[in-house]
């Protein structure tokens, strides 16, 4: 089961693999080489990465170099070059060369300018910038990762051919307007966070916890997982929702790669269950944004 990117000219799967944890430099190099071959054996052909993930995008190079034709690679920039301010063209158009040098090939499928303000894309340089990379045949899809108004300019703006924002249960305003209007335009749609970090792990508030504002929407919206997994519904709602191309779920183990494997492969919810968790988000939203 593949979804079509928009209308950029490929397809991903339902889940994609978020590389960030297996960044951590504590981690054994050899099993994050093995989670690597794993998802790709599995068919989570999709690798979402970033250069602020620390070791993430050299490992993805070194360990799958090999296999580059076997997956969609996706990655982000626009800050953290030596020599460069933030956003600029310099700045973007390093970030792609050294993308490129440390992910150990030629083009890059996806590249993102990573939740930078509206002001920014509005200027326009970091943007021109990504369509020169494009040009030169360093990657295929400009894209944009953020929220909120900065997510629905960049949609409206005929600007980019990819986007990534927050879906998951507690995270569902981007399905009203901005995904709707992503497909009408041919736009590919990565979502991330799909688990909403797990609040269920918590009986209690979990004060400045990650996902705390994702908890305390949970218990507004005071839906129930019944019959299954919270995990299970969490990824069927986000990974097959209207637009959205592919679910990117981060992890640095093999078991829950294959769990959410299992998860992702039984397909959409229920028609109704879908509808249910779509009016309890409705009903309860309090002027609740996307989460960065």
């Amino acid at each position: 089961m593949k979804h079509a990117f928009g209308k950029q000219g490929f397809s991903v799967p339902p889940l994609g693999l978020g590389a960030g944890s297996i960044g951590d430099p504590a981690l054994n190099d050899a099993r994050v080489g093995a989670l690597l071959d794993q998802a790709l054996d599995l068919g989570i052909t999709l690798i979402d990465t970033a250069r602020s993930y620390s070791l993430s995008e050299e490992r993805i190079g070194r360990h799958l170099a090999h296999r580059r034709h076997q997956f969609v690679l996706s990655t982000k920039v626009g800050y953290g070059i030596p020599g460069h301010q933030d956003w600029t063209y310099g700045c973007v158009a390093a970030g792609v060369d050294a993308a490129l040098k440390r992910l150990r090939t030629d083009y890059l499928d996806i590249v993102h300018l990573h939740s930078c303000p509206l002001e920014t894309l509005q200027q326009g340089d970091a943007i021109r910038a990504l369509h020169k990379a494009r040009d030169q045949g360093k990657l295929r899809v400009a894209a944009y990762s953020g929220e909120n108004a900065e997510l629905q300019w960049a949609i409206a703006s005929g600007q980019f051919g990819g986007v990534e924002c927050s879906v998951n249960l507690f995270d569902q305003r981007c399905l009203e307007h901005a995904l709707p209007l992503a497909q009408a335009r041919g736009i590919g749609v990565i979502a991330k966070r799909p688990l909403a970090n797990a609040p269920w792990r918590f009986a209690e508030q979990p004060v400045g916890d990650y996902c705390e504002e994702y908890w305390l929407r949970w218990q507004a919206m005071g839906i129930e997982a019944n019959d299954m997994d919270w995990q299970e519904l969490a990824l069927r709602f986000a990974a097959h929702a209207p637009a959205v191309s592919c679910a990117i779920v981060g992890t640095a183990s093999i078991e829950h790669l294959l769990q959410n494997k299992r998860y992702a492969d039984r397909g959409p919810l229920p028609p109704a269950r879908f509808e249910s968790i779509r009016r309890a988000f409705r009903l309860h939203d309090d002027s609740w944004l996307g989460q960065i």
